[in-house]
């Protein structure tokens, strides 16, 4: 059976110089697309709300533009009724006969006058939501506009580094196959916690080159000799000399 190879303490710690020397890199690209790929995902999603409003407002407006013909259909059937009721006025027998009639033609006369009341209404409706439609047409252009800058601008940083990228993106799972798993998991979670991404860091100036907290010597001594892992009390991220990280180069 083939034997593991057991790393030593430099060994390890040159794996995890390596390591964050890539991530390091993979970050720098990651700060030249800046909040690009954020402000792009934020006006899609964005124009898709104001593509819904839009779509919304328009059904809304077929839905007002139908009553309205359905009114006109209304006032058709009521005309042709006062025409039938009128005609049938000149053949009536008695008083009755014409007050009935009479009724009638009030009737239609007042679902002429109602239907015509909802149809303007309605009109004064279709023109609010038609200003409403126009802003929203004008919004989604505009936003359309932005995000096209915004995808042309991310797509350049994209092509100029693509290269780059996915050079260092291979070196970062190559470098990780080589750091021992705990460690790694370790490593990460450190470069979890800041924003600048750094767990392994040097001791510079007599100091931790993460949170400037100062290493008394005994320590950088201690660091220097690569016996073990070394952490800062204060920060967590894992040390090392200068000596060594200078050694180490992409």
């Amino acid at each position: 059976m083939a034997q593991v190879k057991d790393y030593s303490i430099q060994e390890k710690l040159v794996s995890l110089i390596n390591l964050q020397q890539v991530d390091s890199k993979l970050d720098e690209i990651k700060i030249l697309k800046g909040e690009l790929p954020m402000e792009v995902a934020d006006l899609e999603d964005e124009i898709t709300g104001l593509i819904a409003r839009k779509t919304r407002i328009e059904e809304e407006i077929n839905g007002v533009t139908e009553f309205i013909e359905q009114r006109k259909l209304s006032i058709k059937e009521s005309e042709a009724q006062i025409k039938k009721y009128e005609k049938q006025s000149d053949n009536v027998k008695n008083n009755r006969e014409y007050e009935a009639i009479n009724k009638e033609i009030e009737m239609a006369q007042l679902n002429i006058k109602l239907a015509e009341k909802h149809m303007k209404d309605a009109t004064g409706e279709i023109a609010e939501k038609a200003v409403l439609l126009d802003k929203a047409k004008k919004n989604i252009a505009v936003k359309e506009g932005v995000l096209t800058s915004k995808k042309e601008e991310l797509e350049k940083i994209i092509v100029a580094n693509e290269k780059e990228e996915k050079q260092y993106n291979k070196m970062a799972v190559e470098a990780k196959g080589k750091v021992d798993p705990r460690l790694l998991a370790s490593y990460e979670k450190i470069r979890g916690n800041y924003r600048n991404g750094l767990a392994v860091v040097s001791v510079e100036r007599d100091a931790c080159g993460g949170c400037f907290n100062a290493i008394p010597p005994q320590k950088q001594s201690e660091i220097r000799q690569h016996k073990k892992i070394m952490i800062c009390e204060n920060c967590g991220r894992i040390l090392i000399d200068e000596e060594l990280k200078n050694s180490v180069q992409l």
